[in-house]
């Protein structure tokens, strides 16, 4: 039989939907404190699982929304757009299961070079979090952010070894 806590925490990830999204557009303005534009949502609605809803016990709670990008070597990367959770649902492990979520997902596709994000640089708790999982800052954007105030932002990046790269050839 399930400890209680199990039962009071069921975490489970779902796909972001048409019928949906309006639940991560509620989610993402009390999570961020950026406002993002219909563009946005319409671009999340197109990546598939790049694009997850975190439900505790069938509420929305967190969410995670990545995109691809290429590099001007054209590697591939894979930046997390937002990664949230509401404040009362943190340290459940739902921050954890989506980023490892997005993570199993590059593996999986094998042939990313690394996934990166942007954090403010003064959200102490979201550095702590990624250096638990190995990300590491490369470099600090002045001015990132237009509307919040301390507006740079550091780049955060953990580096994975792509499929047929050097440190795989070794196998």
């Amino acid at each position: 039989m399930p400890e209680k806590t199990d039962k009071l925490h069921r975490i489970e990830l779902g796909a972001v939907t048409p019928h949906n999204y309006r639940q991560l557009k509620v989610l993402n303005s009390v999570v961020f404190p950026v406002i993002y534009n219909d563009k946005f949502y319409q671009n999340v609605l197109e990546v598939g699982d790049l694009a997850r809803l975190a439900y505790c016990n069938d509420i929305v709670v967190g969410a995670v929304c990545c995109r691809v990008d290429k590099t001007e070597k054209g590697q591939r990367r894979l930046y997390i757009m937002t990664l949230g959770c509401l404040a009362r649902y943190r340290r459940l492990g739902i921050g954890t299961k989506l980023l490892e979520h997005v993570l199993d997902y590059a593996k999986k596709d094998g042939n990313f070079n690394s996934v990166y994000l942007h954090v403010q640089v003064q959200n102490d708790g979201a550095l702590q979090f990624y250096d638990k999982f190995d990300f590491k800052v490369v470099d600090t954007m002045q001015n990132y952010y237009k509307r919040i105030k301390p507006a740079d932002a550091h780049v955060l990046q953990k580096s994975l070894n792509p499929v047929g790269s050097e440190a795989t050839n070794g196998h």
